[in-house]
């Protein structure tokens, strides 16, 4: 028995009396993906079913309590309270989803309930008042997500807007028949309701909280569904609602039914407690065990440091975030020069940058590329690690022919496929371009922006606008494209430096980090040319960078195997859970 039940022994004795399966798997429906969100349903069908608790035959049938509801509904119309509704459809036996139990009965939703559509006075502005004796004006953004009840509004109307709304009353629910879809809520306070909502008025003789765990139900809501279906928008009006077949228990029935079903929510509130709980201290396990990784400041540091983690292994990596987290271990390892070895007969990267300087003199003599204006170099305080022997502190511009973007002003666009393709950031994904969705421009205006830049194999490209800033891929299949401002070209002398180990570098966290500490914060997050260009890199020998690109390959491709074998596992428990629901119900 799970640890979760056992601290709710009644509900745990009863449950094992009546569903030993459920019990027993109780933690694996709850584990699963969306699981506690399934077992909420799971209880709620199994309660509207009546498979919930077991029948008594002494009850008073439902027959009986529906004479007595059918008696309040008539004085109510006598009193002038309600209104008598039209003719119901008459339930047929081969309409209904389920047999019911004995004692219970199939009845149209408006047999019991008096059921309304709000309305609006409009225009609604010239209606709303601070006035305190104004009508509370109950709207949707008034329930609190997953709450049950309504108990105050945030505006009122005038008290003349009521000839065009309608009145609800304490105890009276009211169900969305729009956007939340089917929703019920029960209204605490007298107010007042736009026409988004349905007013239901329950029998005094009607157990509240089992219409409400009823009207909950995703059963009672697919019956909605089916009900609304045939417009353009899914809509509920008040015949349709009055006309769903509804199953009805004997009220004895009902009692023990609310009872049940608000001792098994409380075992499901404690497994999604318990399961919150788990998640934030694995999350704390994973960033102090790999935070000791990237702290580590020598190979014989990061290797003691692994060890430790080698020991939790499969703790830590049961869930896919805490891959992801391993992965930007990797990276920020690799950039720090603790995941290969160092070569100290290797050609450093101080005589790198000879190289590239003077490659760079000589496109500027042939006129290739313009040059830029001189940065500082990479100042000790603004060194955030210390690199190896042989590595050097440099800025992006010191190994780049070319550091810019594209149009500022977008240029004239068309449709025809055949022309060149329009790039912004949405087609710069991580580490790869996606060309699905795409405008294009005219080959004649394309020319023009060429003189601004065009894209060449080998580039880097990085989205500089938006909330995606800091994404970037290497441009590595030939194709004509014309960017806008939000891609930033970083185009790297490659006889200096390897173009994947550049993009490692800017995907890192290091890197990341920096570039957010550079954005121009305004309506959307902005980095300049001038910022891109100014940030740093931790440079080391060619073979080196080399070494890293292929083993942060490999240790890559071991991380994009575990996320598979994980998905596979979590997709098993899915599967093994739909089955137990199913068997169950």
């Amino acid at each position: 028995m799970s640890a979760v039940l056992e601290a709710n022994e009644p509900s745990a004795r009863y449950l094992s009396a009546l569903q030993p399966k459920l019990v027993q798997h109780f933690e694996l429906l709850g584990t699963a993906a969306g699981g506690v969100a399934k077992l909420r349903e799971l209880i709620l069908t199994l309660a509207v079913q009546g498979k919930l608790v077991p029948q008594n035959p002494n009850d008073e049938p439902a027959s009986e309590l529906l004479q007595k509801i059918r008696v309040e509904k008539e004085r109510l119309i006598a009193q002038g309270k309600l209104k008598r509704d039209k003719p119901l459809i008459e339930i047929a036996e081969v309409e209904l989803p389920f047999e019911a139990p004995r004692g219970w009965e199939w009845v149209t939703f408006g047999v019991i309930a008096g059921i309304e559509r709000g309305g609006s006075p409009r225009p609604i502005d010239s209606f709303l008042t601070d006035d305190p004796d104004g009508l509370n004006w109950i709207k949707i953004g008034d329930t609190d997500k997953g709450g049950k009840y309504i108990t105050s509004t945030r505006e009122k109307i005038r008290r003349e807007g009521l000839t065009k709304t309608r009145m609800v009353y304490p105890g009276d629910f009211l169900l969305t028949n729009s956007m939340s879809f089917g929703r019920p809520y029960i209204t605490r306070i007298e107010g007042c309701i736009h026409d988004g909502w349905l007013r239901i008025s329950p029998p005094s003789s009607l157990n509240k909280d089992y219409l409400f765990y009823l009207l909950s139900s995703q059963f009672v809501r697919n019956l909605f569904v089916a009900a609304a279906a045939g417009g353009v928008v899914l809509n509920l009006n008040a015949d349709k609602v009055r006309n769903v077949p509804i199953p009805l228990p004997p009220l004895a029935e009902q009692s023990r039914i609310v009872t049940r079903v608000e001792e098994l929510m409380r075992l499901c509130d404690a497994l999604e407690a318990k399961g919150q709980l788990e998640a934030v201290q694995h999350a704390q396990l994973v960033q102090t065990l790999l935070g000791a990784l990237t702290a580590s400041t020598s190979p014989e540091e990061l290797a003691d440091n692994w060890q430790r983690v080698a020991t939790h292994f499969d703790l830590l990596l049961d869930r896919p975030e805490a891959v992801d987290a391993l992965e930007q271990t990797i990276l920020q390892l690799a950039v720090r020069g603790l995941l290969v070895p160092q070569d100290l007969t290797e050609e450093p990267a101080s005589e790198l940058l000879k190289k590239i300087h003077a490659e760079k003199d000589r496109l500027i003599a042939d006129g290739k590329i313009k040059r830029a204006k001189s940065l500082q170099p990479v100042g000790e305080d603004e060194q955030p690690f210390v690199v190896p022997n042989g590595w050097k502190w440099v800025r992006i511009a010191d190994l780049c022919s070319m550091v810019t973007d594209g149009e500022h002003l977008t240029p004239t666009r068309c449709y025809d496929s055949t022309q060149v393709p329009l790039v912004t950031a949405k087609n710069v994904r991580h580490e790869t371009m996606d060309y699905r969705v795409t405008d294009y421009v005219p080959l004649d205006v394309a020319d023009k922006c060429w003189q601004r830049c065009k894209p060449e194999v080998g580039d880097i490209l990085m989205v500089s606008v938006g909330a995606t800033l800091g994404r970037l891929c290497v441009l590595r299949e030939p194709l004509d494209m014309v960017l806008v401002r939000s891609v930033t070209v970083l185009r790297p002398v490659h006889l200096g430096v390897l173009v994947d180990f550049f993009a490692l570098h800017l995907m890192s966290k290091d890197s990341q980090v920096e570039i957010w500490s550079e954005v121009k914060q305004s309506a959307q997050p902005c980095l300049y040319l001038a910022k891109s260009a100014a940030l740093k890199i931790a440079l080391p020998p060619l073979a080196e960078q080399s070494r890293i690109v292929a083993r942060v390959k490999s240790l890559r491709l071991l991380c994009a195997d575990l996320r598979e074998r994980l998905k596979a596992r979590q997709a098993t428990q899915a599967y093994l859970a739909e089955a137990l629901i199913d068997e169950v119900a």
